[in-house]
């Protein structure tokens, strides 16, 4: 199957390239920030539509800030050990969504405090808003022909342009958008509608993500400076095995400490 081929540019202003991942990005949280409203608008709750803003804004900064960092220090340590200031070539690409998870984990505790808020509680309210901003990424890096899949000889297999070797792959990043982006948000979504215990909805989200995105990396090519890790498996696999473990913990402990209570 061939690839489409689809300029990485989506426009050409001068000297200035705005491209599609980065147009991705925009609308995943634009996204969010729809579903925010209107969440808040049929569950009214503590959370407002200005703190909703907030919760964009430091969210930006989660993501940003978390999956860069966590791509260094997950993906390529040595390197950007040896040559600190390379951490800041954003253009060069090199973005970790674990690491921007917890970038987001760790922006959403300063707003919980900042407003007074159970962390767990936010955590109920942004998770549902998560994954359609997953799915628009995934479809940047598919337009990038990056993050390609191993060989298969499926009929969809496609050669990507990036490929050396010519051999037909896996769309990995189309699996990846239609699982950890469509079905994971039509899970949250769903689960999401009832109230519940604080905490479950940001613990099926770990268990869910983690869950999908190890059975996906089967079919994602390792990364060619890492390969297969410990196990056979590969640093995306061992690092969603905890998003599993604390997913199942935090939901089991939720269960037992309250009753079932509507998000914020």
């Amino acid at each position: 199957m061939p690839f489409p081929q689809i300029d990485p540019i989506a426009l050409q202003i001068g000297p200035l390239a705005i491209h599609w991942y980065g147009l991705m990005y925009l609308a995943g949280f634009a996204l969010a920030w729809l579903l925010g409203r209107w969440r808040i608008q049929h569950y009214p709750g503590d959370i407002t539509l200005r703190d909703l803003e907030d919760i964009i804004f430091y969210g930006v900064l989660g993501v940003v800030l978390g999956g860069r960092l966590g791509y260094a220090l997950f993906y390529k340590l040595g390197d950007y050990l040896a040559h600190p200031a390379s951490i800041l070539y954003v253009w060069q690409g090199g973005m970790s969504f674990h690491g921007g998870l917890l970038g987001v984990s760790i922006a959403m505790l300063w707003f919980a405090r900042k407003r007074g808020l159970p962390l767990l509680a936010v955590g109920d309210f942004i998770a549902p808003l998560i994954p359609l901003g997953l799915a628009a990424g995934r479809l940047g890096n598919f337009i990038n022909g990056e993050l390609w899949g191993r060989p298969t000889d499926l009929p969809w297999a496609m050669v990507f342009p990036g490929s050396q070797d010519g051999l037909a792959r896996h769309p990995s990043q189309l699996y990846e958008m239609g699982l950890e982006g469509f079905a994971l948000f039509a899970l949250l979504w769903w689960f999401a509608r009832k109230p519940r215990p604080m905490g479950q909805t940001s613990a099926v989200f770990l268990m869910a993500y983690g869950v999908l995105r190890f059975l996906v990396e089967f079919t994602r090519e390792p990364d060619d400076f890492l390969g297969l890790l410990a196990g056979g498996l590969s640093m995306g696999q061992l690092l969603s095995i905890p998003m599993v473990l604390i997913g199942l913990g935090l939901f089991v402990w939720a269960a037992r400490q309250s009753p079932p209570a509507p998000t914020p």
